[in-house]
């Protein structure tokens, strides 16, 4: 038997609100999710896990329009190597970020060195 969530729980658990994730389905970044006889959303594991995923790419900065193009890759299994090239060159992305945000930290501790020595 699969675990249902309402929308409710399904914000609650990945931390989207109610509107984010009608925004994602109606946006095609999230697949048409089922519906009730009486016409509610429904949501499965398998949404948990693929919103959990599109939270981590959001959160390292991934433009909507490219989640939109992982949301319809991800629809057709021929799309794998596309799905690759697409997370290959986030990833890149992300690298240069994650480097450029530390060499601000090297230049912050630096700064703070400075001022230490200055009260001592």
């Amino acid at each position: 038997m699969t675990t249902t969530y309402t929308p409710a729980e399904t914000a609650a658990r990945s931390g989207f609100s109610i509107d984010t994730l009608r925004y994602y389905e109606r946006e095609g970044i999230l697949p048409a999710v089922p519906r009730t006889a009486g016409g509610h959303r429904v949501y499965t594991d398998a949404e948990l896990g693929l919103l959990e995923f599109l939270k981590c790419l959001r959160e390292t900065g991934m433009p909507v329009e490219r989640l939109r193009r992982y949301g319809q890759l991800c629809r057709d299994d021929d799309t794998i190597p596309e799905r690759i090239a697409l997370l290959e060159e986030h990833a890149e992305t992300v690298e240069r970020q994650l480097a450029e945000v530390l060499a601000q930290q090297r230049r912050l501790q630096e700064k703070l060195t400075w001022y230490r020595r200055q009260l001592a």
